[in-house]
């Protein structure tokens, strides 16, 4: 445990006093710890103002994709897993076979045939190439199969049916309550997934103004060894740190949540 957590903490420290550095300092101090000009506000300011501030842009773009794409895939796995759980239906079987055969499937696999598809309907370099593939998450279905299976007892289907319910109304108001761990664990996951997204948007933008933020300070980072390219270290280091803050916040709010879905399904 304690390996794990210096595996895990020593990056982040190194990119906090990272940060904190101006240009000349990180070449000419000890990495771990801070040296010279405390520069972290300056670095925020020149980050946020670099290139007329496409950084800002950077994350609104990521936000974006966050909500209508993790969101979205949220919503279409909770709607299918619970589907998939609670109906019998012909083919039902062939559905879960090949939901567990695209989980098996690396997405750079996937990249060729993506890009091709989206180049025939004219949706590259445009927000909805990395938008539409991030709404499907084959995981997340899987999950909430898993768990709506045994979290929603059938009986309880049937009483409100009995009442007079339609499956709409069931669905919204007993499975969704019931489905809420299930649903939090997967929108954690497209929430991580689709922020750290970098393989996707690097083949199907080529405007920086449609950038996520890890393409963008890979751009960045680039320029160095780009022939009359400028190098910003201080900039990617401090773009990198206002980067994980949000998604690590995130992550520690929606945690909580994760704990306690798995709580109730191990009593269930």
């Amino acid at each position: 445990m304690t390996v794990m957590l210096l595996y895990c903490l020593v990056p982040l420290w190194w990119l906090v006093v990272s940060s904190t550095k101006t240009m000349d300092s990180l070449y000419d101090s000890f990495a771990f710890w801070f040296s010279g000009e405390f520069a972290l506000f300056q670095n925020i300011v020149d980050t946020f103002t670099y290139q007329d501030g496409i950084f800002l842009r950077w994350l609104g773009n990521t936000l974006a994709y966050v909500v209508v794409g993790a969101g979205g895939a949220t919503l279409f796995a909770t709607l299918a897993g619970y589907g998939l759980a609670k109906y019998d239906f012909p083919g039902r079987r062939w559905v879960f076979a090949i939901i567990l055969g695209a989980m098996a499937i690396p997405a750079s696999a996937l990249a060729v045939p993506q890009f091709l598809l989206f180049s025939g309907l004219g949706l590259t370099n445009t927000p909805w190439s990395v938008i539409i593939p991030s709404m499907v998450s084959a995981f997340g279905l899987y999950l909430v199969w898993v768990y709506a299976r045994e979290a929603i007892p059938d009986e309880l289907l049937e009483a409100a049916r009995l009442d007079g319910a339609g499956e709409i109304r069931i669905f919204f108001v007993i499975a969704l309550r019931q489905l809420a761990p299930a649903l939090i664990t997967v929108l954690m996951f497209t929430v991580v997934a689709t922020w750290n997204n970098y393989f996707l948007p690097l083949i199907m933008l080529s405007d920086a103004q449609w950038y996520p933020l890890p393409v963008g300070l890979a751009q960045w980072s680039a320029q160095s060894s780009a022939i009359g390219g400028q190098a910003i270290p201080n900039l990617v280091i401090t773009g990198s740190l206002l980067t994980v803050i949000p998604i690590s916040a995130a992550f520690l709010y929606l945690q909580r949540y994760w704990q306690s879905g798995l709580t109730a399904g191990s009593v269930k």
